[in-house]
């Protein structure tokens, strides 16, 4: 592993368990894979939140499967009229022009990540589980709130103070977001290292038979295996 990799803080002590928020994309993906290096057992759940495709939701089946990780539970949650974004509703365009600085693109998606966030903590809680794995980047995706450091140290500090586990045994939660820092090219980089078939992963928000190579997460991904010297096996 090459030096100043950000994989988890401190050392790695004994195992407590991790839930893996896992989406089906390539930063999800990634995460397993350290997840069952770093923190095992490993638990999945990945959540039906009104997307507008079903795509990756296959890709983290086979994910799961290709990694043997069990449970894998899938959760479906009728939200799509509640976190209104280009990312749930199909009448709306994707953006098509790469990041526009400061501002936050139409494919945010409402408090989507403390929503993800607090399913996995309860499931965290109740499996007798101690870290949640989000594949969250403030590189890439520097516009979403929810996808920056100072969003995930205060939900660890909100999972101290709003569990049982926290409140009454002591518990440290952790939010594990090994990616944060990363961008697209150093996480295909890490990916390879772990092992991660990059062609059971899908990125594209416009779903389809192939990707679309239009929208901006398909934009994302072919700069980072361009930036890596990779061929992304999924649009060969």
């Amino acid at each position: 592993m090459a030096a100043g990799t950000p994989l988890s803080r401190g050392r790695a002590g004994p195992p407590e368990g991790s839930v893996v928020l896992l989406s089906g994309g390539m930063d999800s993906a990634t995460c397993l894979a350290i997840a069952l290096h770093r923190h095992p057992p490993v638990h999945a759940l990945t959540v039906l939140y009104g997307q507008r495709h079903d795509r990756e939701i296959r890709a983290a089946r086979r994910l799961a499967r290709h990694f043997g990780v069990e449970p894998h539970t899938v959760l479906r949650l009728p939200l799509r009229g509640l976190l209104r974004s280009s990312l749930t509703d199909p009448s709306r365009r994707l953006p098509r022009a790469g990041g526009s600085g400061r501002r936050i693109p139409s494919t945010y998606v409402p408090a989507r990540n403390t929503l993800l966030l607090a399913l996995a903590l309860g499931y965290a809680e109740g499996h007798g589980l101690r870290h949640l794995y989000l594949g969250a980047n403030a590189i890439d995706y520097s516009g979403y709130p929810d996808c920056r450091p100072e969003f995930l140290r205060a939900f660890e500090r909100l999972a101290a103070r709003a569990t049982r586990a926290g409140v009454e045994g002591g518990a440290r939660f952790r939010v594990e977001a090994p990616l944060v820092r990363l961008s697209k090219a150093q996480i295909v980089r890490l990916g390879d290292r772990y092992g991660v078939p990059w062609e059971l992963t899908w990125s594209c928000y416009a779903g389809g038979a192939r990707p679309c190579g239009r929208c901006d997460a398909c934009r994302l991904r072919a700069r980072g295996f361009r930036g890596a010297r990779r061929i992304d096996p999924t649009v060969v």
